[in-house]
């Protein structure tokens, strides 16, 4: 088995870690399946971006996240090693990105526990908890922001037509790279973004493996 593993001690509300993770598969698009007969959160696709897989659980104050993508060959991939860097360092930086939301402070509010209930996603921002007191006040957390994958995925999917046109291998990176970008940011408030930018990697993609085939076959017919 070869997966990242994080342990980080958090000794926070239940209900505060249930509602920044929550939002974090929500904002990323993962959904419930199953890896080998393992329940597990699963986001991506089996062509170009690859599927990622993740398992969470909470317990005495300890947050435990086990993360991973499905191999070639159908084995499992850590997210270090430079094979399969474009799909493992975006996931990567989405994880760093939810680790700091969960190790934020939990701003407090006088004469307002912060210990039950449940926080609908709103934004980047949240409303926490239901208390015992009859007029329950709202505490905002902050959440995983996504609208810069949503700027990046545009970026990466401009450069890959244009790269993709003299450098196909490159043009190819930047178009893997930049629809992950996109799915992550499509959960943000510029999603719009996020669809041109997938967009435009695809089209980047197929440029480039367009101009690949058309340089082998021009070489061999060279020979």
């Amino acid at each position: 088995m070869a997966r990242y593993v994080k342990d980080i001690t958090l000794n926070k509300p239940d209900d505060f870690v249930a509602f920044i993770v929550n939002d974090y598969l929500q904002k990323n698009r993962f959904v419930m399946s199953d890896w080998k007969g393992e329940p597990a959160y699963r986001a991506g696709d089996g062509v170009v971006e690859g599927y990622k897989y993740l398992k969470w659980s909470y317990a005495g104050g300890v947050f435990h996240l086990e993360a991973w993508l499905k191999g070639t060959a159908g084995g499992e991939w850590d997210l270090d090693g430079f094979v399969g860097i474009a799909m493992k360092k975006p996931y990567k930086s989405s994880l760093e990105q939810l680790f700091n939301a969960l190790q934020q402070e939990i701003p407090a509010q006088p004469g307002t526990a912060t210990q039950n209930g449940s926080i609908p996603p709103q934004g980047n921002a949240g409303q926490q908890y239901s208390t015992p007191n009859p007029q329950p006040q709202p505490i905002p957390v902050r959440t995983v922001d996504n609208t810069g994958a949503a700027v990046i995925a545009l970026v990466l999917g401009i450069l890959s037509v244009i790269i993709g046109i003299f450098v196909p291998l490159i043009g190819v990176i930047l178009g893997i790279i930049g629809i992950s970008q996109a799915r992550m940011g499509s959960g943000s408030s510029k999603a719009g973004m996020a669809k041109a930018g997938k967009v435009l990697s695809i089209i980047g993609i197929c440029i480039s493996a367009g101009g690949w085939l058309l340089n082998i076959v021009l070489t061999a017919a060279m020979f």
